[in-house]
């Protein structure tokens, strides 16, 4: 029998990056969901700061929306998040880590330099595989029970196949390098936490009317992330270690 993340409830999930665009708009959803998560931790870098407003405003207004500090490329901030998520678990099980922190910088072949390469590379990269090794943990489940999940937001542009024809109007170098590393890292995933019940999954959004994609963008957080929400509902093992985008459909590597 198939096993699905549709045959149990998830009952929490942890999500970067939070405090606006894609990740605020999952904490929302979640919120709306037909039965929202027992625990939403809604973690960003910066909790005091005014883009965290809103984030704090449903925090106040909703008991199962937990904030939670955390810096993904720093080894201590995310050891420190695990002990604050692990108190409020109680002794469950994480169902579901969205790693969906990310930056964007506008580089072209000329322009890269060593440390944006450096830098997008290890909040994209560095910043899931750190999340998700000490999160691991914390999701990894007995045979027979139930799943647990891992959500990589990728991006088209590190899809090594599609490199000519959207070259020339978004080189971001550092960007599509940083998203082809992580789709190698979700695979790694898939294939390396099988035997805990972990799938592993990579999700192109969309271009998407955020900070990043800007407004030139044709898809608004609301229905990019309203997609990828039914995707993740009917996760299952033959997705793991896949690259789609936030309709379900495959992205060629």
């Amino acid at each position: 029998m198939q096993n699905t993340m549709s045959d149990f409830k998830i009952q929490s999930v942890l999500i970067t990056g939070s405090s606006r665009g894609i990740g605020l708009e999952f904490v929302q959803q979640f919120l709306k969901s037909p039965n929202p998560p027992q625990k939403i931790f809604a973690t960003c870098r910066n909790l005091e700061g005014p883009q965290s407003q809103v984030l704090k405003n449903l925090s106040e207004k909703h008991q199962n929306v937990i904030l939670v500090q955390i810096d993904v490329t720093s080894p201590s901030s995310v050891a420190a998040s695990v002990k604050e998520v692990e108190k409020h678990l109680n002794g469950q099980h994480l169902d579901l880590l969205i790693n969906n922190a990310g930056v964007l910088t506008h580089s072209n072949l000329e322009s890269q330099t060593s440390e944006d390469m450096l830098n997008v590379y290890n909040i994209n990269v560095v910043g899931p595989m750190l999340v998700t090794q000490a999160y691991h943990r914390l999701m990894k489940r007995a045979e027979g029970t139930g799943k647990s999940a891992i959500v990589h937001i990728s991006a088209l542009l590190g899809s090594l196949e599609d490199v000519p024809s959207l070259f020339d109007h978004f080189p971001v170098i550092s960007y599509r390098c940083s998203k082809a590393a992580l789709n190698i890292l979700s695979r790694c995933h898939a294939v390396g936490y099988k035997q805990d019940g972990i799938i592993s999954i990579a999700i192109h959004p969309g271009w998407v009317k955020t900070d990043m994609g800007t407004d030139q963008a044709p898809l608004t957080t609301e229905d990019s992330v309203g997609a990828m929400m039914k995707i993740i509902y009917s996760l299952s093992d033959e997705q793991s270690g896949t690259f789609v985008d936030w309709q379900g459909k495959t992205i060629p590597w």
